[in-house]
């Protein structure tokens, strides 16, 4: 048994002690200027997570989980007429394809198994044919099976069609490549309790900054307006109360991920994780759900072994120290995850 509990859950993820101890850091007003001091060195030190980004892009806190940040993506910045086309592969697409429709926003959908790649030719079928749509939006680690998607040839999708590309990278931020200046993505959400190994309780949108000068918020929600939050964070302040000891938290994970070699540190040492996993797995006959070549470096899918159900199976490890992950859906009976973010 381990000495303490072991999360293999895709977030959060067990922290290190220095970023618990942050969470203890003295209590602070959030309209205070330390606060404000705080809040602009954690956009600054998010951008540059991938340097690409410094010179383009805004990087918005929220209050809130990943979720949070992908809904005020969407609701800030897919129009209110033209449609939003959603590639999906897993619960978190259909996620954003929910969103969508309860903002009340035209959404074209092109679905896939949750077992396979995103459908990229009845994408471009859909880009061919409907020319109306606006926006294309998409799951790039997607944490249903595990898949990292083709985001490459999604975006150069969005180029050749001039459509603005937005992306769910809430589990993929910190732990794999996002290439902004060849992606040239609309807009990226993502959180601080993955890859980062933050705290659960602040997540952030980075949005190209001509956007807020050129653009218009397209948002029917007070709360997750971006726009919003981007006027009043030009000063390190926001519009709402945000969680004060979780940016603390944020603030000295990214100082960590830095003194550690930035997210190629943290993507190698996930890779090496992530193949050690598959391989002792595999010696014990439990198989992969997809081809190994598919997963991301964070998180893999696996059937159930023989004779055993998921709770059965989670119990044993729990009681050794290891927290797995159940599957969802159709796939809930009959596999488990398990994610290495800071394992």
């Amino acid at each position: 048994m381990t000495s303490r509990t072991v999360l293999l859950n895709p977030g959060p993820v067990t922290l290190t002690e220095r970023v618990r101890r942050a969470l203890l850091s003295e209590d602070q007003c959030h309209r205070e200027p330390e606060f404000a001091e705080l809040t602009l060195d954690i956009k600054q030190r998010l951008l540059g997570v991938y340097p690409q980004a410094r010179s383009r892009y805004e990087a918005i806190l929220l209050t809130g989980s990943g979720t949070s940040a992908v809904e005020a993506m969407l609701n800030t910045l897919a129009s209110r007429t033209r449609a939003t086309l959603v590639i999906e592969n897993g619960v978190y697409g259909e996620r954003m394809t929910a969103m969508l429709r309860a903002a009340g926003r035209p959404v074209v959908t092109v679905p896939a198994a949750w077992t396979a790649p995103m459908d990229i030719n009845a994408a471009e079928q859909v880009l061919r044919r409907c020319p109306d749509i606006s926006h294309v939006a998409t799951v790039h680690n997607e944490t249903t099976t595990g898949r990292l998607n083709d985001i490459r040839a999604l975006a150069n999708l969005c180029r050749q069609y001039d459509k603005a590309l937005m992306l769910d990278a809430v589990s993929s931020f910190a732990g794999e490549r996002l290439d902004f200046d060849a992606w040239h993505p609309l807009a990226v959400a993502a959180t601080a309790n993955k890859c980062l190994h933050g705290a659960p309780g602040i997540s952030f949108v980075m949005v190209r900054g001509e956007q807020f000068t050129e653009g218009k918020s397209q948002a029917k929600t007070l709360y997750l307006d971006l726009f919003r939050y981007h006027r009043e964070q030009q000063t390190g302040f926001s519009p709402f109360t945000q969680a004060v000891h979780v940016c603390y938290a944020l603030q000295d994970a990214l100082r960590e991920l830095e003194e550690q070699g930035g997210w190629q540190a943290r993507h190698r040492r996930y890779r090496d994780l992530s193949t050690r996993i598959q391989k002792v797995l595999s010696d014990l006959g439990i198989r992969r759900l997809l081809p190994e070549a598919d997963y991301s470096a964070m998180i893999s899918s696996f059937h159930l072994p023989d004779d055993w159900d998921y709770p059965a199976l989670h119990n044993v490890l729990r009681k050794e120290g290891f927290v797995i992950y159940a599957g969802q859906g159709d796939l809930q009976k009959s596999i488990f995850r398990i994610a290495n973010m800071n394992a």
